[in-house]
This record gives C-alpha cells, sequence and structure tokens, in this order.
C-alpha cells in the first residue's frame, strides 16, 4: 500500500463509530502529547474534517514534563488544532502508585476516563483517536494499548499499517517542526519498577532532567534510583555530557533537584529500559 493510499485508509478508520460526520457540534477528540505520531494524527484530522471539527486532548499530570507541555502547545498551534489541557490523576490511583509493569495500563484508563467523560460532553466528542502507529503494534512494552481498546479509542495509524518511519515522512510533508522529535515518554518511565510513584518524585525527576536539556541535549532520561541520578543520553553525546563545563552543570542541577549523585550511564540512551527488564527483552 502506497503513503497516499494508506492516508485515506488513517482518514477513513478516523470516522466516528455511528458513521455520521464530524463538524462543531461533533468533534474528533485527538489524545495528544505534542511527540510526532499525535501530531500527525491531528494534522490529518485537520485537513480531512476541518479544524472546527478537531480539538487535541493533553493530559495534564504530574507525570507529564514542563517542558513537554510547553512544547505541545505550540505544535498545536502550529498545526492550528485546538488543545484542550485536560487535568488526570494518575497518582491517587493505588494500582498505578505501585509502579508495576503494567502501570501504563492505569495511567490510560485513567486519562480516558477523563476524556470520555465530561470533557467529551463539554467539547461534543463524537469520538477519541490516539496515535498508536503500526510499529508500535507489535511492541510487547505497550499495556496503555490494551485500556485504549476498552474504551474504544480509534488507532488509525496502527489500522492503516502506517510505521513510525512513514508517520516522520508524513510529519516531513506536512511541515511539522516534530517530524524527527525524538520519542518522550512520560515521567514515571524513568523509576525503577516496584519504587513507588508520587508527585514529589516525578517533579525531582523533571527538575534534573531540565537541567541535561538546558546544558545542550535534545534527548535524556534521568533514571531514578534512591539518592543517585542516573544520566542516560545517546551513545553519540556521551563525551560532550563529560566535558567539564557541561558535566558541572548538569550535576549542579541534578544536585539542586534533591539527588546526592550524578551518574553518567556510559550504555546510553535505553528506550524501555525498566518495563522490557521486567518483561524479559531489551530493546535495542
Amino acid at each position: 500500500m502506497g503513503l497516499e493510499e494508506s492516508v485515506r485508509a488513517a482518514i477513513a478508520a478516523m470516522v466516528p463509530p455511528d458513521g455520521q460526520t464530524y463538524g462543531p457540534g461533533r468533534r474528533l477528540g485527538v489524545s495528544f502529547s505534542g511527540g510526532v505520531d499525535s501530531a500527525v494524527v491531528a494534522a490529518l484530522a485537520v485537513r480531512a474534517f476541518g479544524p472546527e471539527a478537531v480539538v487535541a486532548l493533553i493530559a495534564v499530570s504530574a507525570s507529564l514534563a514542563r517542558r513537554e507541555l510547553r512544547a505541545a502547545r505550540e505544535t498545536a498551534a502550529e498545526i492550528g488544532v485546538e488543545l484542550a489541557e485536560v487535568a488526570t490523576f494518575e497518582t491517587d490511583v493505588e494500582d498505578y502508585r505501585e509502579n508495576r509493569a503494567d502501570r501504563c495500563y492505569f495511567c490510560r484508563t485513567e486519562m480516558f476516563t477523563q476524556f470520555t467523560g465530561d470533557t467529551a460532553r463539554q467539547l461534543g466528542l463524537a469520538a477519541i483517536a490516539y496515535g498508536e502507529n503500526a510499529t508500535d503494534t507489535d511492541r510487547i512494552d505497550r499495556p496503555g494499548a490494551v485500556a485504549a481498546l476498552e474504551f474504544g479509542v480509534l488507532r488509525p495509524l496502527s489500522v492503516a499499517g502506517i510505521g513510525k518511519a512513514e508517520v516522520r515522512e508524513l510529519a516531513r510533508e506536512y511541515g511539522l517542526s516534530v517530524a524527527d522529535k525524538p520519542a518522550s515518554p512520560c515521567l514515571a518511565s524513568r523509576v525503577p519498577h516496584g519504587t513507588p510513584v508520587t508527585p514529589e518524585l516525578l517533579r525531582q525527576i523533571d527538575d534534573a532532567e531540565d537541567a541535561v536539556i538546558e546544558a545542550g541535549f535534545t534527548e535524556a532520561r534521568v533514571r531514578h534510583h534512591g539518592d543517585i541520578a542516573r544520566i542516560e543520553v545517546p551513545v553519540a553525546d556521551v563525551a560532550r555530557l563529560a566535558e567539564r563545563g557541561v558535566r558541572d552543570a548538569i550535576v549542579r542541577g541534578v544536585l539542586a533537584a534533591g539527588y546526592r549523585y550524578a551518574t553518567l550511564d556510559l550504555a546510553g540512551l535505553q528506550s524501555g529500559a525498566f518495563t522490557l527488564t521486567v518483561i524479559g527483552r531489551r530493546n535495542d
């Protein structure tokens, strides 16, 4: 299937369950993070149904990095879609706080509960779509996808067979600044499973990670190990992080966030580092 045909299939997969059209009083809500997948879904929807028929929904809580919220606002403005900031309360959910390998399921359940409740009524939503792509579908570390299925959330990219490479190609075609943006999972992904997740802990990680990003790195993780911050950056950036001026700035910021030690992981950035270890496999 060519990309143009895949786009048509993705648009068809966004049609609401009742088969009626979208409009100002019957809008499509797009679960939105500001990352490339949800940005492409929002852009496709705006082009297919018009900006008055689409609203982007971002879940705002302690698990969302402040810089990601700022970036999502900029991306929504770039697309020309309304952005609704919806408060979610996953840190009040005991199963989420316990931080097992299925933590994301409870996070997404809380998020879609908020999206499909008063938010849907207030915004006139006929359906909700999210940015799972065909590459995501094959991953084994995405329990949040189960919650999306339970809530009947549409997944147009996955249904149309559009994988990550095609998503980025579409983003470039649409002139989206996030076309090459790295994945940025929620702050709770930095906490080892079994360590309780609290708003205070997430804020500490957010502060420490900001220090790394502000030192000039576009992609970084600060993994939480008690009073130790284990910093991950792409392997190509490891040597630069260890340079004296850069290193000193990061150490100051990480210690100011409340850690006692700032350490560098020589293995580099590892997607799914905690969850994939628990379920018996690591990503490349």
